[in-house]
């Protein structure tokens, strides 16, 4: 599949007081199936404090009046239907808002009914928490709860507490929150963190981190985090049942589950945790700092496709949680090199689409819009105002949806402000200013759909091949039934993410180019300038068997 996130808060305002809402978001659908995909996943719009923006929800089962109604949900799941796309939503079951009726009656007392639904721990004797764990957005992972004497487990912010999900009750009870929506209609989840939801019951420290290790690509260098491998704080070996009863609740109604997943080794994990009964696929960070080196993509991407053993990746290069692709590939290039931004947004639609298995494309990642920067005193993220200047937080990749290049607020909203300030820099990136045959939207639409009718992007047909520096190639080829037909398709697909050009030599074979971002060909030489690609086809004919 391709899967468009639709960010709400930042994709249309109807109601004008410049926070995205349900029925702009509806509105806005035409364009997204006009684009070609499968399926929107619908970041939170669930009950919510608005803490971390959604993902600390107050109530599963309700829709936050920010957003609009249970109506408006109905109404834009209707509509998604009626266009031919897939709806998936968020689900944030590893932790909630400290503000839902479950938490607020867990913390007044240790023998109340819901006492057990979150991880709590006594203090040690000098009433310092019980282990070294970090949080995510800083700290100490650890909250103390003066009603209870005791201190209460965190992954992400003090107002974020991790459920217990060892406990039956919780469990059984977030199952009825995915069948409520299930039963509205909806056809998948996108697993919020799901990694997170498990920790060592015997609470032991995690390891410090040698500083010859390198970073995962999910951690932010100078968090506390980034001093520790997070061997017990995350990633317990009983999340894997846990993952199978939601699937079990999901095939019931044959639904989608699509997790977020990180840790020392996200591909393994990623792999691990989408083998057999569990969840259906599963993204990483792996793609989502950037670019890739050659190494990198011979070592992470082509081994974890080599070795997922039945699992199924989805591969991102931009969402609501990092910096914007082309901002990210930019800022590698040496002072000076100029490349133009329409190309290095192309060789990253063109590479993220030559991927196998399921992609997800960000809203805004086909109009190739850039990182926005957002000033301190507009900063929103409780991320980036935590651990300003040196991170600067996820608010730059979450600023308003350009539609129309003239508009207030480039057509996001007739507010006078809004949520974030629309960064006026993107205005000639604007959906109405992409109506011309050379725009990166174009190019988007078009790839889409060569990709949904290509037998060699249909499966799992993948060969790394080997290049140097921040060169990388690979083959696609058809695999499964594709490999039936008298005609075999192969692509062969290269790309220069470095600062300097690059020439790769063509193996043998009739090979024709199909689609390019920069790069040229010159006879059997691919010439490769800095952020450019191009995916070449040749056809092999074979005979058909005899009936």
């Amino acid at each position: 599949m391709i899967i468009y996130q639709i960010y709400p808060r930042s994709f249309r305002d109807s109601s004008g007081n410049g926070i995205g809402d349900l029925r702009g978001a509806a509105e806005k659908l035409p364009y997204v199936a006009k684009l070609g995909v499968d399926a929107v996943w619908l970041s939170p719009f669930q009950r919510s404090p608005q803490k971390d923006f959604g993902y600390d929800v107050s109530d599963y089962c309700d829709v936050d009046p920010r957003f609009g109604t249970m109506d408006d949900f109905r109404a834009f799941l209707h509509k998604a239907h009626a266009l031919g796309l897939k709806v998936l939503i968020d689900q944030v079951w590893c932790h909630c808002s400290d503000r839902h009726p479950w938490f607020e009656e867990s913390r007044q007392s240790r023998g109340n009914e819901k006492a057990d639904w979150f991880v709590w721990t006594d203090p040690r004797e000098d009433g310092s928490p019980c282990n070294n764990w970090r949080a995510y957005f800083g700290g100490s992972a650890w909250a103390w709860e003066g009603q209870r004497g005791q201190y209460y487990f965190h992954q992400f912010l003090v107002s974020q507490p991790t459920f217990n999900l060892r406990h039956p009750a919780v469990r059984r009870a977030l199952l009825d929150v995915g069948r409520f929506w299930l039963e509205m209609g909806v056809d998948g989840f996108r697993m919020d963190a799901v990694h997170t939801g498990f920790a060592d019951p015997e609470l032991r420290d995690n390891p410090p981190r040698p500083r010859n290790l390198p970073l995962p690509p999910d951690l932010q260098p100078g968090t506390p985090q980034a001093h520790q491998i997070r061997l017990n704080s995350e990633g317990h070996p009983d999340t894997l049942p846990f993952l199978e009863e939601l699937r079990s609740l999901t095939d019931e109604y044959g639904a989608v589950l699509l997790g977020e997943v990180s840790g020392e080794d996200p591909f393994a994990r990623a792999a691990l945790y989408t083998r057999g009964k569990r969840l259906h696929m599963a993204y990483n960070f792996g793609l989502l700092a950037g670019p890739p080196g050659a190494d990198y993509f011979r070592n992470s991407v082509a081994a974890g496709e080599a070795s997922k053993d039945g699992g199924n990746y989805c591969y991102a290069l931009s969402n609501h949680d990092v910096k914007r692709v082309v901002s990210r590939y930019r800022a590698t290039l040496p002072e000076g090199n100029a490349v133009p931004l329409a190309r290095i947004a192309r060789a990253a639609l063109l590479f993220g689409l030559t991927l196998p298995g399921t992609y997800c494309l960000y809203q805004g990642e086909e109009l190739g819009l850039q990182e926005s920067v957002v000033p301190y005193e507009s900063l929103q993220d409780p991320f980036g105002i935590a651990f300003y200047p040196r991170f600067v937080g996820r608010d730059g990749c979450r600023t308003p949806m350009p539609w129309k290049r003239t508009a207030r607020n480039g057509g996001f909203s007739r507010a006078k402000t809004c949520w974030l300030p629309f960064d006026e820099a993107q205005r000639p990136f604007a959906v109405d200013a992409q109506a011309g045959a050379d725009s990166t939207l174009r190019f988007a639409r078009a790839l889409i759909k060569w990709r949904r009718t290509h037998p060699a992007l249909a499966g799992d047909g993948f060969h790394a091949l080997e290049t140097t520096g921040h060169v990388i190639a690979y083959q696609r080829h058809a695999s499964g039934p594709a490999l039936s037909t008298s005609l075999r398709q192969k692509l062969l697909c290269m790309f220069n993410f470095g600062g300097e050009d690059a020439t790769l030599e063509l193996p043998p074979g009739k090979w024709r180019p199909v689609h390019k971002a920069g790069a040229v060909r010159q006879d059997k030489i691919i010439h490769l300038p800095p952020m450019s690609g191009m995916v070449l086809g040749v056809r092999e004919w074979r005979a058909k068997k005899a009936k």
